[in-house]
């Protein structure tokens, strides 16, 4: 390639120029485009520094193999973008208004620790996403989509999805499942946002959480403005005398199965707690995060079911397809649908229109009623895998909750503690692990106990078995 008409102090052709030559190979038709992509890429990575003067039309032209029309037109593109300057008889240089940035796509999605077994709780077997299922579901629903609900969509969702949700729900969880009042959302953390917002803006300055609990109810809702109030549990589910003394008038609850410590809310309970909302004229909101699966029983139903007025319900796939999909839904109170239907519509203008129609599908033909049952073996065989594990490894050990969910509470002798340091020989073996409270919002003295939060969801029983061996060896080799 020619220097001539280049600056001494500017880049080399190999260092610069070569960029553009697949430019020059483009088809005809996009070989403009092209050329002028590349010479603003190379502007952009510092590859031209700024100042540099650049080779005359006719020169670069012929480096090329292009018309110098080509060239020209690109320079002058370029230059009333900002990226070039040029001055008459002066030649053209690299401007001073771009600054060069090296382009970069971090991945800040979360990720297993690398550990030799990962007990963390909340993460389903990704394996069992139903590809087959979905693909046949995806390619069926743009086939068939009518070309005017690829549009902007009600923002409350698809009537379609809803209307199969609304029976889905009510015959799986309870819950009174009115089509007008169920809301498609990003899953249970959009609506926990959205009701967060809506409270906002009735007033509503504090929400209780259940202490211990999950971390992210406290975070979501202090996103919206809302204070939350973290309250005690005691073996029935949410204490009420804490509860009518903490001035809130709205409590988040995870009644079927409670994150962490794995109890299910008491029918009286239950009733103590709708109770409590009526008389305060305030609101439950309820995450039914794993509802659907219990092992031991049928599982119990929704709370929404007892007082629709009173529950705002809210669930999603996360745990039953893949939580990537963002996707679920949020069953409101007639006094809140109208200001979260709102929130959601200047959120984001609703849910994408092709994913709720690839879910209704899904729902309507029962893929998704044999993809929870798929699940429910599945991780009924895990959960008796953890137990038979510690039953081997940790004599006397006691699993303790009801049989439910994607976590088991694991209560091991004091003999195995303290837990500071068993915990440390866990993660010195490689076993990724938390204690029972960890979840606590509020620090107490530690009363001495060894309660551990298992998460067995993502592990084969296999998996489960060395895992928990390995525990056993990081104590006993201590």
């Amino acid at each position: 390639m020619t220097s001539s008409g280049t600056d001494p102090e500017g880049p080399s052709p190999s260092a610069a120029w070569e960029v553009l030559l697949p430019a020059a190979s483009a088809p005809a038709r996009a070989r403009g485009r092209a050329l002028q992509a590349a010479l603003r890429d190379a502007v952009r990575s510092g590859l031209l520094a700024q100042g540099a003067r650049l080779p005359s039309s006719r020169d670069l032209a012929a480096d090329l193999g292009v018309s110098r029309g080509l060239v020209t037109e690109a320079y002058e593109q370029l230059t009333a973008e900002g990226y070039l300057r040029s001055g008459r008889g002066a030649g053209t240089w690299v401007g001073g208004a771009v600054r060069a940035a090296r382009p970069r796509a971090r991945d800040l999605a979360p990720r297993p620790p690398g550990a030799r077994a990962d007990f963390v709780p909340g993460t389903p077997d990704l394996s069992l996403f139903p590809r087959a299922a979905w693909g046949a579901a995806h390619r069926a629903v743009l086939a068939d989509l009518p070309h005017h609900q690829l549009g902007y969509p009600d923002p409350r969702g698809l009537p379609r999805l809803r209307l199969a949700l609304a029976e889905l729900l009510a015959r799986r969880r309870g819950v009174v499942a009115d089509p007008e009042r169920l809301v498609i959302v990003s899953g249970v953390a959009q609506a926990s946002a959205l009701l967060g917002l809506a409270l906002h803006a009735r007033g509503t300055a504090a929400v209780g959480v259940e202490d211990p609990g999950s971390p992210q109810h406290s975070a979501l809702y202090a996103g919206a403005g809302v204070r939350a109030v973290p309250l005690p549990l005691d073996d029935e589910g949410l204490a009420m005398d804490p509860l009518r003394s903490s001035g809130v008038r709205a409590v988040v609850t995870t009644p079927a199965h409670q994150f962490p410590t794995g109890i299910a809310y008491s029918a009286r309970r239950r009733a103590e707690l709708l109770d409590w909302a009526r008389s305060v004229d305030g609101f439950v909101l309820e995450d039914d995060y794993d509802g659907d699966f219990r092992y031991d029983r049928a599982p119990v139903g929704a709370l929404q079911g007892l007082d629709p007025e009173r529950v705002a319900y809210a669930g999603s796939v996360s745990k039953s397809l893949a939580p990537g999909l963002r996707l679920g839904w949020l069953l409101v109170p007639e006094a809140l649908a109208e200001a979260v239907v709102e929130r959601k519509r200047t959120t984001d203008l609703g849910h994408p229109a092709l994913d709720q129609a690839l879910f209704a599908r899904f729902v309507e033909r029962g893929d998704y009623d044999r993809q929870l049952r798929r699940c429910q073996r599945a991780y009924r065989e895990r959960r008796d895998a953890v137990v038979n594990a510690l039953r081997e490894h940790f004599p006397g050990a006691r699993v303790s909750g009801v049989a439910a969910g994607l976590h088991a509470i694991a209560e091991l002798p004091q003999r195995y503690g303290p837990q500071e340091r068993f915990l440390a020989r866990a993660a010195a073996a490689g076993v990724y692990v938390r204690a029972l409270d960890q979840y606590a919002h509020t620090r107490v003295p530690h009363d001495g106990s060894l309660r551990l939060v298992l998460g067995y969801a993502h592990l084969s029983p296999s998996r489960i078995l060395d895992g928990v061996r390995l525990m056993a060896q990081a104590v006993a080799d201590g």
